[in-house]
């Protein structure tokens, strides 16, 4: 650990050890994750909203939009904290000012998908951005060696946040434009940071791993809890029926089995940065899913009791497509990380098209039998895993 403390309200932001045995993740980071978590449950709620009232198309685009801001957000902190973890006064602070910020972009997750108004959501961005302009500026005057680097990440930030406001003026669709080249110009930072010049930060691959892992707990908790809420308020209205059984049995095995999948038990390995940002990138599309499957599992519990517009057979695309997404991008990144041999992943393409199929089975089977099916079908695909690891 190469942070110096020079007292208990200011410490020396030199940098964490790489190689630092037993790296946590701090109470902090937690706390961290939990206020994200809020923003991710509010974004996942409006999918569902959106998916009762018949609008998938704009629910998915507005979903994807406001989960990047979310997960981009969080990622980058993730990985400024493993690198310059100092926990003193200042970076405490600066902390709980990005906490703020997606509380407010939590707020603003409403008029987004429902009227396309991103006003609050950016001034929640904005917010956390800035902190972290600052964290980078304090790290680059307190570690000279990697000062060209931090400088890099503080005007790449502080940049594309002026563009994020510049693109509320947009008329529509040029707005739509100017997401996608802010987006692109968001994912260009770190790169261009880090493999510009010749120092790159200390990031730790266990920690970055082990914080990719909590919240992806974290998420799926999110999906246990969307689900119960559906099947208590349907309860309440007209009793157990065998539709929600068979739909909450579907749930719980789809959760279990998409956690053990994650956690097959050999941690991620990152030889190289480009590795390590890969398997960071690719979380998007992995905790954007996970929350997606809670929204669409209480889609599902509300087709099965006959509220809003969505049908059956929607109802179970709605929890078919995010699991098999995962599925497959999990599988990609496990080969990524070292966790999962080379090779096609077998069980992953196996799953995720009967999934697939079994969301266009829906009418004959019943929505409840489909989702059980899944349910069955993912721990199926659980069970290739753990006999393929066993026969490796």
């Amino acid at each position: 650990m190469t942070d110096i403390r020079t007292s208990a309200w200011r410490g020396v932001m030199t940098g964490r050890d790489p190689g630092e045995e037993h790296r946590a993740s701090t109470p902090l980071e937690l706390l961290f994750d939990l206020c994200f978590v809020v923003a991710v449950s509010q974004a996942a709620a409006q999918l569902h909203h959106s998916l009762g009232e018949g609008h998938a198309g704009s629910g998915v685009l507005g979903y994807a939009m406001v989960f990047f801001a979310i997960w981009w957000a969080w990622m980058n902190f993730t990985w400024f904290a493993s690198s310059y973890d100092t926990d003193d006064v200042p970076y405490r602070l600066l902390t709980l000012l990005q906490m703020a910020g997606v509380l407010v972009l939590a707020a603003g997750v409403s008029d987004a998908l429902d009227h396309y108004d991103f006003t609050l959501i950016t001034v929640g961005y904005v917010i956390m951005r800035i902190a972290m302009v600052i964290q980078w500026a304090r790290a680059a005057r307190e570690d000279p060696a990697r000062r060209g680097t931090d400088l890099r990440y503080a005007a790449g930030i502080a940049a594309v946040q002026v563009g994020w406001v510049v693109r509320l003026a947009l008329p529509h669709p040029f707005d739509y434009a100017g997401f996608a080249l802010l987006v692109v110009a968001e994912l260009a930072v770190p790169v261009w940071a880090e493999f510009r010049g010749p120092s790159v930060t200390p990031w730790h691959p266990g920690h970055i791993a082990e914080r990719y892992g909590l919240f992806t707990i974290i998420v799926l908790g999110e999906v246990i809890l969307a689900t119960l809420n559906g099947i208590r308020s349907a309860l309440s209205e007209h009793g157990l029926s065998v539709s929600l059984g068979l739909i909450a049995g579907g749930a719980l095995l789809l959760v279990f089995a998409l956690w053990w999948i994650y956690f097959t038990g050999a941690e991620a390995e990152f030889p190289t940065l480009r590795t390590a940002l890969t398997w960071g990138y690719g979380h998007y599309v992995v905790f954007a899913a996970v929350a997606a499957l809670g929204a669409g599992l209480e889609a599902a519990v509300s087709a099965a009791e006959h509220h809003g517009h969505l049908s059956p057979e929607h109802a179970a695309w709605a929890v078919a497509v995010p699991a098999a997404v995962y599925l497959i991008v999990l599988a990609v990144l496990h080969r990524v990380g070292g966790i999962a041999p080379q090779g096609p992943p077998i069980p992953a393409i196996a799953g995720a098209v009967a999934l697939l199929v079994l969301a266009a089975l829906a009418g004959p089977l019943t929505l409840g039998g489909a989702v059980l099916g899944m349910g069955l079908t993912v721990t199926a695909v659980l069970a290739g895993y753990l006999i393929t690891d066993q026969r490796r």
